[in-house]
């Protein structure tokens, strides 16, 4: 029969323990932030298809008023087939 010599423990060792509590606050601390980060792609997604809106609104507008709302965005132009000239 094998007779276990190595005493039964209740804590683990401090050095242990704190190497326990720094990596768990190193996983809560860049989940909160993963969190914090997918709030702001949350809120630039709905900034985004407002501001895709907007243009399809300017767009509407451009083809009531000039005929068509193929525009050169740099000048300003607009870009109208040769059969329209």
């Amino acid at each position: 029969k094998l007779v276990d010599l190595k005493p039964e423990v209740d804590k683990i060792s401090d050095e242990h323990l704190k190497n326990l509590q720094s990596l768990v606050n190193t996983v809560n601390s860049m989940q909160f932030k993963i969190g914090q980060l997918e709030g702001q792609k949350h809120n630039f997604l709905h900034e985004l298809g407002l501001s895709q809106k907007k243009i399809i609104d300017m767009q509407d507008l451009f083809s009531k008023e000039y005929g068509t709302f193929d525009i050169n965005v740099t000048d300003g132009t607009i870009n109208r087939n040769k059969d329209e000239k």
